[in-house]
């Protein structure tokens, strides 16, 4: 059923809403008229026929001003009633953890709350052996850890995971602390399984994939009644590690748990990292798929999420056709009852309706099928969860589909990387090089495209119908660029979006290799004075503008004399306006040298750089006086080949 869903290329008649969204989001972020990167990949993709329709000019009928500034958010499905907050958090990132800590019980493992409503609610696999196998008719299966242990080591740990887990930190201390979470030790009240999904990668249906090294512990109540489902990955083969051992090693646990939490102090919603645990056992691995394989140490991370439903876990059972398609529905409203209640009690007095545009200006309400409120809150969550990685000069690199989340969190951090010299053809992942689709400025693109594959699983279990699915691809587009526009006018300190100024700054970086993060931190120091000389205009920009010869500085020069004329119209005082940016743009990021440092001294028994690492990424935007090094540009080691440009060899 799936086969026909491939992201080969089409004929350029075939023009799709997706299509139009992507053409307009790309010209939007990049001129037309620069020397930008412009990638091979073309968004074609041979959707259902549902699909292959013109553009449709969908309006929301609910309170829309079409006079509206650009930067302000068309408002969402259920905006005020999320679970998962996409409000910007504060400068920390630490919204999430606002909770007061003294009203918090502070428990034991044996203590924890344990609620498994996944095993319990959805359809199970009866075998429970760890054969690699095609696993029909369920959702999990039920597998315990396997992994080898000898003498294994708590290498960090999350303080602000334990606290909203309501986990007494003095657990960490515990002898068996290791053990417990590295899976050779089984813990009080888990209940042990492997999610089964699939999935689209680079762009081709790649049938079951599934739980290959990721182990679910069960989900834990805290005492907000919140749900946090534990995973413990590379604990062990499971039904879905085909020819893996289900292991993983120090180098991608390390980059996985610092990511994890790096993200989330960026304020960017992500899965998270209770913890990180060696195994004393070394496993072989061949990173860059030369045949040259070595021994590395074996490590595991606890990762921590309100769920870590995919994409690909609904398309795995549409693709097996009227076998397991009731099963989408199935797990639908699983989803929905326990992650998108609000969409459960939507009524008609909300009045979320949209006019599709066409001649008879038919009005489809979406109080009246909640499948299709779904499908727009996940196309949105997407777009807002991409957006904010464009801002901060996140790459991703494994964009599959069975890497989307479905509640708009980064999920699976592979050869991630952050933007150093702003290229945005950048990608970290080594078997993406060829055609670069998961590159840093085809993101939104690919996001798009992974929405219509999951809008297509949903109209092929008849939970909606062809005008809701494109308008939720729709929906998609409108919240990116609303998202980015906000994002990208926040990080300049203007007050009102300026497309012009935007994109030739963002061509200038490209042109001089501009370091993102240092850039946009620097940017601040501007002041909004219209009589500066010249001459002097560069010196706020002087250590990230490095190395420009006369043209280039005096492109540099146009620029900020526009810019500073466009600070000036705003009447913002310079000492509010710094104050504002440095709370958007960071100083400290997850460079990849940054991990690499830490993985040379935790590979050789010293684990402190992690942990000094992570306090670091805990308080990104402040100025932390005394690691200043932390914000440095890579060292000239950083650029050798294979310094953390990763082939998912973890």
């Amino acid at each position: 059923m799936f086969s026909h869903i491939s992201a080969s290329s089409s004929s350029s008649s075939s023009i799709i809403t997706a299509t139009a969204l992507c053409c307009k989001l790309r010209s939007s972020l990049f001129p037309s008229s620069s020397k930008l990167f412009r990638p091979n990949f073309h968004f074609y993709p041979s959707f259902p026929s549902i699909l292959r329709k013109r553009h449709s000019n969908f309006s929301l009928r609910a309170s829309m001003d079409s006079s509206s500034s650009s930067t302000t958010a068309v408002d969402s499905v259920a905006d005020d009633l999320r679970n998962q907050s996409l409000e910007s958090n504060d400068a920390a990132g630490n919204k999430n953890d606002s909770y007061c800590t003294s009203t918090r019980p502070k428990l034991k493992l044996e203590e924890l709350n344990w609620d498994h409503s996944f095993v319990r609610e959805l359809p199970g696999d009866p075998r429970t052996d760890v054969m690699s196998r095609e696993v029909l008719h369920a959702c999990y299966s039920k597998v315990s850890p396997s992994v080898q242990v000898e003498n294994p080591q708590l290498v960090a740990w999350s303080e602000s995971v334990a606290e909203f887990l309501d986990l007494d930190p003095k657990e960490f201390e515990r002898s068996d602390f290791p053990l417990l979470f590295s899976g050779a030790s089984p813990l009080v009240g888990a209940v042990t399984h492997a999610q089964c999904y699939g999935g689209h990668q680079f762009g081709m249906w790649a049938g079951q994939l599934g739980d290959g090294r990721a182990i679910t512990l069960g989900e834990v109540l805290n005492s907000k009644l919140e749900r946090w489902e534990l995973q413990l990955k590379g604990a062990g083969k499971t039904p879905y590690s085909r020819f893996a051992d289900g292991l993983a090693v120090l180098r991608s646990s390390i980059r996985e748990f610092l990511c994890s939490e790096a993200m989330h102090f960026l304020g960017i919603p992500t899965t998270r990292a209770l913890c990180l645990v060696t195994t004393g056992k070394l496993v072989t691995r061949d990173m860059f798929y030369d045949g040259n394989p070595k021994e590395e140490p074996g490590a595991i991370v606890c990762r921590v999420a309100q769920s870590f439903l995919r994409f690909g876990s609904y398309q795995i059972h549409a693709s097996r056709g009227k076998e397991d398609i009731d099963i989408v529905r199935t797990l639908a409203d699983y989803t929905i009852r326990h992650h998108f209640p609000h969409l459960e009690n939507m009524s008609k007095s909300e009045s979320v309706s949209f006019s599709t545009g066409d001649d008879n200006n038919e009005v489809v309400d979406l109080t009246s099928n909640k499948y299709a409120a779904w499908a727009v809150e996940v196309a949105e969550r997407t777009a807002s969860l991409v957006a904010r990685w464009q801002g901060v000069g996140f790459t991703h690199g494994v964009l599959n589909t069975d890497n989307m989340s479905v509640l708009g969190l980064t999920i699976d951090y592979g050869p991630f990387g952050f933007l150093d010299a702003f290229d945005p053809s950048y990608t970290p992942n080594t078997t993406d090089l060829p055609g670069r689709r998961y590159c840093f400025s085809n993101q939104p693109d690919i996001g798009l495209w992974n929405i219509g594959q999951f809008v297509t699983t949903l109209s092929a279990a008849d939970l909606i119908n062809e005008k809701e699915a494109n308008y939720a691809m729709e929906r998609y587009g409108n919240k990116f660029m609303d998202d980015y526009k906000a994002i990208m006018t926040r990080k300049l300190g203007l007050s009102k979006y300026n497309k012009q100024l935007t994109s030739k700054l963002l061509n200038n970086m490209a042109v001089d290799k501009v370091d993102y993060t240092n850039f946009f931190r620097s940017l601040s120091n501007i002041k909004a004075d219209p009589t500066i000389p010249e001459e002097e205009l560069l010196i706020p920009l002087k250590a990230v503008l490095l190395d420009i010869g006369k043209e280039r500085k005096e492109a540099w020069t146009s620029w900020v004399q526009t810019y500073i004329q466009e600070l000036a119209s705003s009447g913002i005082s310079d000492e509010e306006r710094k104050a504002s940016m440095n709370s958007v743009n960071p100083k400290y990021i997850l460079r990849n040298y940054l991990c690499q440092s830490a993985i040379d001294a935790a590979e050789m028994g010293d684990f402190e750089e992690v942990r000094r690492l992570l306090k670091v990424m805990e308080r990104p935007y402040d100025d932390q006086p005394g690691m200043e090094k932390y914000a440095r540009l890579p060292p000239a080691w950083a650029y050798r080949p294979g310094v953390c440009m990763l082939s998912c060899s973890s």
